[in-house]
Order: C-alpha cells, then structure tokens, then sequence
C-alpha cells in the first residue's frame, strides 16, 4: 500500500529543493524525458540480472522505481538521491496499484545521503508490530504510508478549520498553558513554581474562562486550535494531551454557535474526504436517550430502543413490574446461540441492570424464550405489533429504571450493531437541550453537567434552589458515529446568576470569590451575552481516518499508562532540580515496600 497526493494536498504539485527537482510520488508520463533527482528512503530492493537492481524509492509523497547499476550499494531505508531520465516502463511492467507505475527512472546514479541499520520493523502497513514497538521507534514508525496518511489528513483537516473560522469572522488568540485551576469536571495536572514555593499554575483542561474573558474584552468572535491537558485515565479516545477546535463568540444564540461549528466541522469533512456532508441533524437529549440509550448516538444503524412500558402496565410477570420496559430488536439474532445470549446478559448485569429479557421470533410470528411462556397472548402481540420484529429476529428487554433501561439497552445496542469506525457513512448529530446538573454528589449538591458557567433556561432559574435537577441547560454536543467531538453552552454573563449557580453546587461566596474572582470580577464591567464550543480535533481526524484509536493521528502518543516509550518519561527529577523548585517527593507506602 502506498501513499498517494490527496486532491487537495499540495504535494500534487513539485517542490523542487536545492537537492532534489521532484518528489518521487508525483512523476508521471507527462514527465518522460526529463532528467531528475529525487531523495528518499530506499523501501526495496530487487536484483534484475547480473547487471541492473529495481530499487523502489520513497518519499512522503509515494513510491518511484529506479533502475540502477547492480553495483551500487545500497540497503533498506538507507536515504540517497537518485538522478537520472523519466522513461516509460516495458510493455508488461506497469504497476497500476501506485500513482508512478507507468514510469521508472532509468540511467540512474545514485548518491547516499546516510546509512542506516536495518530498521526494527518494516516500513510497510502489512507489518503488524506491537503497538509498544512502534511507539519506542516512532521515528520508523511515522515513515509508513499509514502514519503519513493520518498526519497529513490531520493537517488538511487543521487548515480547512482555520480557513473557516477565519471566513466567518472569527479571530485567532492564543491563550496561556500556565493558568489557575479551574474546577471544570476533570483533573487537572500541577506545574511548581520556582519562584513561588509552595504554589501551582494549572495546566489548562480547556481556554474556557480566557476566552470568557476575551468576549468581556471586546473580541467578538474567537478560536484558537488550543491544546488542552487532563490527568484522566488514557483509553482509545482519551490521551493526557489533546487538540481541540475553540471558539466563542459575542451577541450570539445557540443556533448561531451551532451554525458556525457545523459549517467548519463539514469544511474539514469536505477537505479530508472530497465529500460535502449534509446538513447536521438535531436531536434533544431526552430524544437521543429514549431512542438510541446514550447522548451520544450512532446514527449509522437502527435497532432503536422501543417503550414497552404500557405493554406490561398491568402484568403478573414480575419480571416485568419495573416502572420502566425497554426493548431493542436484533435483525436475525435469534440464530445467536445460548452462550452469546448468556454473555449479553451478564454484560447487561454489568451495566447496571438486573437481569435481561429475550425472545427470538419464530415462524408464525410467534416469541421463543424463558419468559415467553408467561406472558399473556395479549402482551405478546402487542410486544410483536410495536417492535415491528420479523421471524429470525431477536428481542432484548430490560426492565428497571428508565434511566437504567435505556443506558443498558444503548450498551447493549453499540456491542451488537455499530460498525467499525472504518465503515461510513460518517453520521453527524446535534444534541441539544441537556440538563443542567447530573445527579447529587456525595457532599449533597448538584454535579455540573457540563461546567458551572453554563446558562440555564431562564424559565427554569427559580428551581436552581428547589429542584435543581429539574433544570434544564442551554448546553449542546456535536457527535459523530457514536462519538462525542465536543460540547458547548451559552454561558452566564451576569454575576448573579453566576453566584446562584455557584450556590446550588455547594461553592460559597468565599470559595468564589478565591477561585474565580477574576471572572466574577470581569463580569461588573460589561460582559456582554456569548456562547461558545469546542471540537475534539484528534477524535474528528480518527473517525475520518478510520481510526479505532486516537493514537494513530497523534505524531507522538502516550501509552494507555500514561508512558512515553520513545523518550522514557514521566522521569525522577535530579535532587538540584525538586531543591530549586522546593519539591521534597514522598514515596507512597504500597511503591516503597515494593
């Protein structure tokens, strides 16, 4: 496999530098006749005779055949410049899987530019290394066609960002790393001072108060490509570092938030796939739960959770008395054999609920299961009439809490049906409408939902003192094939509303005034209205990859412990450095006896 110019990539184009004239990748018939030179790695080697060698040279661009004298030395990614005549390939020789196979670079000299050990894999996208391997070599690792690919996408995606926010208006200001912690939901990680021992700058979860403040500073509309930082467990769509598109905007609504990140989000579609999406769809997040089990839905495939709740109103199968019933159907899963229906179950036991329901559908539309023979014919039609399930399918139901139903079913709906993340088509959704806080902490107080500067519904105001959990935020999430790529809000602009949401989640008027004071300060000198978002950039460019995992469009990941193999950190400080920045490290009891 190889590396081909996108369309809009320009590497289509020649670079001629001073060493080379062309880039190996984009040679073609047109170029016949021409003396070149070309730089690279040398990716293979093949003997022809007794007197000539085909050696296969790579550059980020793509692959280029050169004949050469069989006499010149040279091995696998040692790097060379290659002069020499375009010349269309022998009759019978054109490669047709690569963008050069109609051409070859023939009278050939060679000239090597470095040697190189053999490599500690190959450089080809069939090599299947560990994972722990190609993050220690890296550097190797960045050469192959898949890496380059994700990289390059990830810059065209980065541009079409940029060239879209600047067209609508927004202007970019970067912000600071070193900040003040901020309790926005995540942990944050610590950086000593050196001239202030004892006390912390906050490396920053997000620019969500500097970018606040910008609105209160007159910027009107802002962005930045920020990198954020959270000391949170690593895992396929979560690193220690991340990217993300930010922007915030003044004297603007929700929908003018949503308008603006949708048309930046589909121009990066647009630059990465050569595809314009359509318009992104709009789900509220009561919706998103009760028809897909989660906010953040899949939209490639069906199996929708269907309420069976009045079906069983009246019931006498216990197993079905819970104050909510829940279903999906399963497309020809009653051929699933006992184990996968056992393993499903203990999956569903899992996730929260107590046990799960099953049922194939048999000819004659008839229901298969332990517990069909205790439903009522009545019961069993309807269950039949509104899951619309046709023989060879297979119903699951849970009964519970409605909340618990549908996060269990939403699980179990993901493990079953999602395609691979490689697998289209890329299926964009708003989620709008989310509640303002997220259940009650162990301190008694209301949990943020999204962070504690987000608006709420004005009518819903008076319950943040009786019924917070009633109130409803203007928060919204853009999700992408089951993925959530970032989240936004209206924020509070007045100070007083600021203090009653402060209240409601148990921050007093001192803790305020000590952790935010800045912002809370800011506010008595005219922060206008503003509302803002931010776009995970790494999950955006994964998906458009066909990427399962982040790590493969970062140029340099962590492990999921939190380890860098290529460079070994995280490090002990050298004794003189903890001393310069008054650090004494206490060794946890459990490492020390280790």
């Amino acid at each position: 496999m190889t590396t081909e110019p996108h369309p809009s990539d320009p590497t289509e184009q020649n670079q001629p530098t001073a060493l080379r004239t062309h880039l190996c990748g984009v040679l073609r018939p047109a170029d016949v006749g021409k003396t070149v030179t070309v730089c690279g790695w040398v990716a293979r080697r093949r003997e022809h005779g007794e007197h000539l060698a085909f050696v296969d040279l790579r550059d980020h661009t793509g692959i280029v055949q050169c004949v050469i004298d069989h006499a010149t030395d040279v091995r696998s990614e040692w790097v060379v410049a290659v002069t020499g005549t375009v010349r269309q390939r022998p009759e019978g020789t054109v490669n047709p899987g690569i963008g050069t196979g109609e051409v070859e670079i023939g009278d050939c000299t060679v000239e090597v530019l470095n040697e190189a050990e053999p490599p500690p894999f190959s450089v080809d996208d069939r090599d299947e290394s560990d994972e722990p391997v190609r993050l220690k070599y890296r550097y190797v690792d960045l050469r192959r066609p898949r890496m380059q690919r994700n990289l390059r996408l990830r810059a065209r995606v980065n541009a079409a960002l940029r060239q879209s926010m600047d067209r609508q208006g927004f202007a970019e200001v970067e912000t600071p790393l070193l900040w003040a912690p901020t309790p926005e939901g995540s942990r944050e990680f610590s950086v000593p001072s050196r001239l202030h021992h004892g006390e912390f700058y906050a490396l920053p979860q997000s620019p969500q108060l500097a970018k606040q403040l910008l609105m209160v500073g007159g910027f009107d509309r802002y962005f930045q490509i920020a990198r954020c930082l959270r000391d949170e467990d690593l895992r396929a769509d979560r690193q220690f570092e991340f990217m993300q598109l930010d922007m915030e905007c003044s004297f603007a609504s929700q929908d003018d938030v949503m308008a603006y990140v949708s048309e930046a989000v589909i121009d990066a579609a647009e630059a990465a796939t050569g595809e314009r999406p359509p318009p992104i769809a709009r789900l509220t997040w009561a919706e998103s739960r009760d028809r897909f089990g989660t906010d953040k839905p899949d939209l490639r495939f069906g199996m929708e959770l269907v309420d069976l709740t009045d079906v069983f109103a009246d019931t006498e199968v216990k197993a079905f008395s819970s104050p909510a019933v829940k279903a999906i159907v399963v497309p020809e899963g009653a051929a699933f054999p006992r184990k996968r229906l056992d393993d499903l179950t203990e999956q569903a036991k899992k996730a929260g609920a107590a046990g799960l329901a099953w049922f194939r559908v048999v000819p004659g539309t008839a229901l298969d299961g332990p517990l069909a023979r205790h439903l009522s014919e009545q019961e069993a039609v309807r269950v039949l009439a509104l899951t619309e399930a046709e023989p060879g399918d297979l119903i699951l139901a849970v009964s519970d809490e409605y909340a618990t139903a549908c996060a269990v079913l939403g699980t179990l709906r993901v493990a079953i049906g999602a395609p691979p993340v490689s697998e289209g088509p890329h299926r964009y959704v708003w989620v709008v409408d989310f509640p303002m806080f997220d259940g009650i902490g162990a301190d008694g107080h209301p949990q943020a939902a999204h962070h504690p500067f987000t608006m709420p519904y004005p009518e819903d105001l008076p319950l943040l003192a009786t019924d917070p959990l009633a109130v409803r935020s203007q928060a919204y999430d853009l999700v992408l094939n089951g993925w959530e790529l970032g989240s936004g809000s209206v924020r509070i602009h007045r100070r007083a509303i600021q203090e009653q949401v402060f209240a409601a989640l148990g921050i007093g008027p001192e803790q305020a005034e000590a952790r935010f004071g800045f912002l809370l300060g800011a506010f008595r000198y005219g922060a206008p209205p503003h509302a803002g978002f931010a776009v995970g950039v790494d999950r955006l460019v994964a998906i458009l990859a066909g990427e399962e995992n982040i790590r493969e469009v970062i140029a340099y990941p962590k492990t999921q412990s939190g380890a860098d193999l290529l460079t070994g950190a995280p490090t002990p400080l050298p004794a003189a450095a903890l001393a310069e920045l008054g650090i004494r490290v206490v060794v946890p009891p459990s490492e020390g006896t280790r």
